[in-house]
């Protein structure tokens, strides 16, 4: 299928990286459909909607940057996208990276949960007071000895 991209204009994407995030994410309800595809800079992806082109966010690995990072949910959310197993989850947080040159942050408080059999996805909202919404990962990385961009 093909895509039109807010970074790379249109693209062709595979049916299998379609993503249904069934209530949409924060502050972007409305959009459900999107697709998930790898960045040109690991270990980040796409998460580009199909929707409307402008509507695109950066994600990583939580578990890259925080090995700590736990991720509890409801049952009730689970159920959701039909989650069954933790073996068949993807865990994703929304990096920003600013355009004034303050630190690229992730949040570990909106985590994006995609249950891979179905590829439907929420987001979840985590009350734990360790995960923040930002969260400097270049710090966090180099802490942790990955390396960005290779």
């Amino acid at each position: 299928m093909k895509v039109e991209t807010k970074a790379f204009g249109l693209i062709e994407i595979d049916e299998k990286q379609k993503v249904t995030i069934t209530k949409g994410l924060f502050g972007f309800e409305d959009f459900k459909d999107f697709v998930i595809f790898d960045a040109e800079h690991q270990p980040f992806y796409w998460l580009q909607s199909t929707e409307l082109k402008e509507v695109a966010f950066i994600l990583i690995n939580p578990f890259l940057f925080r090995k700590d990072f736990e991720l509890n949910i409801s049952d009730e959310e689970q159920a959701e996208i039909e989650l069954e197993s933790p073996e068949n989850a993807l865990i994703f947080v929304i990096v920003t990276i600013p355009q004034d040159g303050c630190p690229m942050t992730a949040n570990l408080q909106g985590p994006l949960l995609i249950n891979k059999q179905n590829m439907t996805g929420m987001q979840a909202i985590l009350t734990d007071s360790r995960w923040r919404t930002k969260h400097d990962i270049m710090q966090e990385l180099s802490a942790s000895n990955v390396q960005v961009g290779n």
